[in-house]
């Protein structure tokens, strides 16, 4: 990947884009043929079948299967069908699980999709990210999403959040001049990230990387490439079903023995022994372990969580220590003020008093000498003076006194 960080502005726009100023629908086309879309590449997706098919792969599943095939060569038809109908229903109540979970996150996706500003055939439209390609000229201003790599042509007090990838809570501020060495990600300030957003200013920068070669990309192909695990509940029904069947068949092969010792008919031994280990059995514990699973599922998703696997459940109930990134996550990537100095004296945020002339003046001010906005909880602008806003917007509520955008 080349250091763009590195090179002025013209030498970028050349490297790109050669002597054009902007890219042409034609050219796009061809360079959406080259490079793809702006979008992170999914493993292939599985259909219906598959998944219904997944849910047999359990060894507790395995076991039920076997022995529904002993019971129909003993003629028992009744045991058989029902070992049968059971394992399908649980087949069936994980596999609609799946598929709902699998559907309610591709809706959030749609949801989620960002637009962005671009330069085509020299006039500023608006399209879906997923659109924009190498070489594409792209407008920012406070509250937009960066949908791809770039470098920074323009710089009107553009701020940018990248907290997402660096940990970063504070806002950093973009230039448009050539640094110089090989820098970090943090460091690099003349260049704007996909998976970030602008916090305050304006700007324009051209798109260098989409998609799986962004930053966010490459976190993602790392994610990707993992392998995936067992839950504890999986690892200790797989351990139950062997020591179940070991038992099993040590005890039905020593009846077995027993009785062809004393005399009697081999035959007759041998099929006692196999109904007695098809008895032994526990044909409703998958379906129990399923229902269950799917019962916690469900509360879960009253809270608004979305669980893509049954087994899921019991592995979050069995996690004791997480390890996790804090800004935005365990945090809420926001400054909030706790305390103000008003008149000589230092008074917390919670007793705050708008009937009080200066306390109500400091809220004013907070309120009206301020850049950002806070629409129905959207906050946009400097985390400093979002804090200030939202203190004076508490306040004010109570004295009629909003900013210009509420």
């Amino acid at each position: 990947m080349k250091a763009y960080y590195n090179e002025t502005v013209e030498t970028v726009r050349r490297d790109l884009n050669g002597e054009q100023d902007f890219l042409t629908n034609e050219e796009v086309k061809r360079r959406q043929e080259k490079f793809g879309f702006n979008e992170l590449a999914e493993g292939k997706k599985k259909n219906g079948l598959q998944i219904f098919l997944e849910q047999y792969k359990d060894f507790l599943v395995l076991i039920l299967i076997v022995s529904a095939v002993v019971s129909l060569f003993l003629g028992e038809t009744e045991s058989a069908a029902v070992i049968l109908v059971v394992i399908t229903m649980n087949a069936i109540l994980g596999t609609v699980q799946t598929i709902k979970a699998e559907n309610s996150l591709e809706s959030l996706k749609q949801l989620a999709a960002p637009e962005a500003k671009v330069v085509r055939n020299g006039k500023v439209v608006q399209i879906p990210g997923r659109e924009i390609t190498v070489g594409d000229i792209v407008h920012l201003e406070a509250g937009d999403y960066i949908p791809a790599d770039g470098r920074v042509l323009e710089s009107a007090s553009l701020k940018t959040d990248e907290s997402a990838l660096t940990g970063e809570s504070l806002g950093v501020d973009k230039i448009s001049d050539p640094l110089e060495g090989k820098l970090a990600l943090g460091d690099q300030k003349n260049m704007v990230f996909s998976g970030s957003y602008v916090t305050y200013g304006r700007g324009v920068f051209l798109v260098t990387d989409i998609g799986m070669n962004t930053e966010v990309g490459k976190i993602a192909s790392l994610l990707k490439n993992t392998s995936e695990k067992k839950t504890p509940l999986q690892v200790n029904l797989d351990q139950f079903g062997k020591k179940l069947s070991m038992m099993i068949l040590l005890l039905c092969g020593a009846l077995f023995v027993l009785q062809v010792l004393k005399g009697g008919n081999v035959a007759d031994a041998f099929l006692f022994a196999v109904a007695l280990a098809v008895a032994a059995i526990p044909e409703a514990l998958s379906s129990i372990v399923t229902i269950v699973l799917a019962f916690g599922t469900r509360k879960m998703a009253k809270e608004g969580a979305i669980i893509r696997k049954l087994q899921s459940v019991e592995g979050l109930g069995s996690v004791s220590v997480i390890c996790s990134d804090k800004t935005g996550t365990l945090t809420q990537n926001r400054m909030t003020i706790e305390h103000y100095y008003v008149d000589g004296r230092d008074i917390p945020a919670d007793e705050i008093d708008p009937e009080d002339p200066l306390q109500g003046q400091m809220l004013r001010f907070s309120i009206l000498c301020n850049d950002s906005t806070n629409v129905e909880g959207q906050e946009i602008g400097d985390p400093t003076e979002t804090a200030m806003i939202n203190l004076g917007d508490r306040g004010c509520k109570r004295c009629g006194i909003y900013g210009s955008d509420g």
